[in-house]
C-alpha cells in the first residue's frame, strides 16, 4: 500500500471518513489520516534495527510530513516524537490491559524439563538489544537469590550473541540456574507469568509495557527500569531502577524475591494499577480523536 498514489489507494476506502494506520505506517489517502506509534527506538537508534524497520521509519516520516495525525501510546513516546517532529499533531492515548488466558495446570513437557522446580525470575520477549538481557544476566548473578532460577523466554533477536557471551562469563553453578527457553506458545507463556516469583523488565526503552500489566494481573511482583514509558505504566506498583545500573538491578531483584513486605505491597499495588488501563477507555478516547481529526479536516 505504501507505493500506491492517493487516488488509487482511496479506491480501497470508499465510504470511509478517516484512515488509521495502527502500526507505524498509514497508507496514502486524500482522507484524514492517523498513524499509531508505540515507541521511538527505531527513530532514535536506526543503526540497531533491521533494514525493513528503517524503511518503515522513512514511511512514517513521510506520513507525518504530509499531515498524518499521530497517536502515541504514552506520554514518553509523545515526548520523543516531538523531538523528531516538532510540528506534528500528536495525541496521547494509553492502551488497555488484557489478562493472559488462564494458565494450564502444568507447563508443556519441554518447558517443564527446562524450568524445573525452583522458584524463578522471568524475563519475556524477543532477545533484542532494547530488552537489556545481558545486563539482567549479570545482575541475577550478583543478586542474593541462591535458590532461584532466571528464565528468559522469547525468540532470538539481534542481541542473542551478546546474551550468549554474558552466559559464558557466569560461574558454572550460576549458569546452571539460567534457562533460555526460546519462543513459547500462549499456554506456556501464561504458565510462566502466573508461576514466576517475579517479572524482570529492565528495558532500555519501551513504548508501553504490556508484560508489566500482565504480571500485575497475575499478582506477580515486577522489577523494571525507569526507561521510556515504564514509569508511566507501572506507577508505584513496581520496583524501578536505572536500566544501566547492574548493581541497582541486582538489589531490586533480591528485594522482590526475598522481602515479604515489599512483595505484599507490590502485589496489592499492582492489582490496583492494572485497573487503570482498560480497552474501553482506549476506545472512548480513540473515538474522540477520530471525530476531532475528521472535524478539523472539513473545517474551512
Amino acid at each position: 500500500s505504501v507505493a500506491l498514489d492517493r487516488p488509487r489507494a482511496d479506491r480501497y476506502v470508499r465510504g470511509a471518513n478517516l484512515v488509521h494506520g495502527t502500526n507505524y505506517v498509514v497508507p496514502p489517502s486524500s482522507l484524514p489520516r492517523i498513524v499509531s506509534v508505540y515507541d521511538c527506538w527505531a527513530l532514535d537508534h536506526p543503526d540497531l534495527v533491521h533494514a525493513d524497520v528503517r524503511l518503515a521509519m522513512r514511511v512514517l516520516r513521510r506520513n507525518i510530513a504530509t499531515g498524518a495525525v499521530v497517536h502515541a501510546s504514552s506520554r514518553a513516546t509523545a515526548e520523543r516524537l516531538r523531538a523528531h517532529f516538532p510540528n506534528a499533531d500528536i495525541e496521547v492515548i494509553h492502551l488497555g490491559s488484557t489478562a493472559l488466558p488462564s494458565p494450564p495446570t502444568a507447563p508443556s513437557s519441554r518447558l517443564g524439563e527446562l524450568v524445573g522446580s525452583r522458584p524463578f525470575v522471568l524475563a519475556m520477549g524477543t532477545i533484542e538489544i532494547r530488552k537489556n538481557l545481558p545486563r539482567l544476566v549479570r545482575a541475577f548473578a550478583s543478586a542474593n537469590v541462591a535458590d532461584t532460577s532466571l528464565v528468559i523466554a522469547g525468540g532470538d533477536g539481534n542481541d542473542r550473541p551478546a546474551l550468549d557471551s554474558a552466559l559464558t562469563e557466569l560461574d558454572p553453578a550460576i549458569r546452571s540456574r539460567v534457562v533460555v527457553t526460546g519462543r513459547v506458545d500462549d499456554g506456556d507463556a501464561s504458565w510462566l507469568v502466573h508461576n514466576a516469583r517475579m517479572l524482570a523488565y529492565p528495558s532500555l526503552d519501551e513504548g508501553f509495557g504490556f508484560p508489566i500489566l500482565e504480571a500485575f494481573d497475575a499478582e506477580v511482583p515486577v522489577v523494571a527500569s525507569t526507561a521510556g514509558s515504564i514509569p508511566e505504566v507501572a506507577g508505584d506498583a513496581a520496583l524501578l531502577v536505572d536500566a544501566r545500573d547492574t548493581d541497582e538491578l541486582a538489589a531490586a531483584i533480591t528485594r522482590a524475591i526475598t522481602d515479604d513486605t515489599d512483595r505484599t505491597r507490590l502485589i496489592s499495588a499492582g492489582r490496583l494499577r492494572v485497573g487503570s488501563f482498560t480497552w474501553a477507555n482506549t476506545a472512548t478516547h480513540m473515538l474522540a480523536l477520530y471525530r476531532r481529526v475528521v472535524a478539523d479536516a472539513v473545517r474551512p
